[in-house]
């Protein structure tokens, strides 16, 4: 219970600095965009606008799948998440295509271009220095909670960052003579976006199918080899439920000694849990051989 009080604490602060972070750049790029006349900048926009939508389902979605177990879902609610983070992917090749579009019609007006201010540039190394942080942060706190929806929210800041970068450049190369140079780079982000969407998608649809972290069938094996009396551990079957993981196993026991088969299988069932992080359920078969 009070790991799932802190994976909640800390899940409750990462999808709120992803909504505030996200209000925030919408809100600045868009300005800055319009005021300077960047293409690219616009762009970040809708992708800022874009992580803002998503991270607000991310919220709801990952409460969602802290309810706790009941009789229509013995497992729990939390492949929520990985369904939401598909959702995610989705709405980044909406707005991958959204961009692409923006830009094509640059390319077509592209002898009427004119260079973006140099407040753009000073825009991007803001947002540059915020979606650093907000990546890192999102990333961090994804991968340590294994949350399928923080980890989505911190790989679309990754985006970001080289975004940002690309904008940046973009004024420079506009300023200097070059300002077919804002519609190239508002391209390059929209690619950054489709990779970024393809990623996600797959890693999301991985969980779905129930793929486990590699060796984690070795792990409880090994934990549970630990236990006085266990000569072989087998049928290890590893159930994905976003974030958490149901396990089923056989174990086989030394018919020379005598054992209560239900203290074996509570102490198990109790090791595993303790061991292997994020194993929430644990269903044992002993047998004697």
């Amino acid at each position: 219970m009070d790991n799932d009080n802190n994976r909640e604490e800390q899940g409750d602060k990462a999808v709120k600095l992803g909504i505030i972070g996200n209000v925030i750049l919408t809100v600045l790029n868009l300005i800055v965009g319009i005021i300077s006349g960047s293409t690219a900048l616009t762009a970040e926009a809708a992708d800022n606008f874009g992580d803002m939508i998503s991270s607000l389902i991310g919220f709801l979605a990952f409460h969602f799948a802290l309810k706790p177990a009941d009789k229509e879902h013995p497992y729990g609610h939390g492949r929520i998440e990985p369904l939401v983070g598909l959702l995610i992917s989705f709405t980044l090749f909406f707005i991958a295509y959204q961009i692409f579009q923006e830009a094509y019609f640059k390319f077509l007006m592209h002898s009427s271009l004119t260079a973006p201010d140099w407040i753009a540039a000073i825009m991007a190394l803001i947002a540059l220095f915020i979606n650093l942080y907000m990546a890192y942060y999102l990333l961090k706190t994804g991968k340590k909670i294994n949350s399928q929806v923080i980890s989505a929210t911190g790989n679309q800041k990754k985006i970001d960052v080289f975004a940002c970068i690309a904008v940046f450049g973009g004024v420079i190369g506009s300023q200097l003579g070059y300002p077919i140079l804002d519609p190239i780079l508002a391209v390059i982000i929209a690619l950054l976006v489709t990779k970024t969407a393809i990623e996600m998608a797959i890693d999301n649809v991985k969980n779905i199918m129930g793929e486990f972290p590699k060796g984690m069938d070795d792990e409880i094996r090994n934990v549970v080899f630990d236990i006085k009396g266990v000569k072989f551990v087998r049928n290890i079957k590893i159930n994905t439920v976003g974030p958490y993981y149901s396990v089923e196993l056989e174990v086989c026991l030394d018919d020379k000694m005598d054992f209560n088969v239900y203290e074996i299988s509570d102490q198990v069932e109790k090791i595993v849990i303790k061991s292997i992080e994020l194993v929430n359920s644990v269903s044992v078969h002993v047998s004697q051989i």
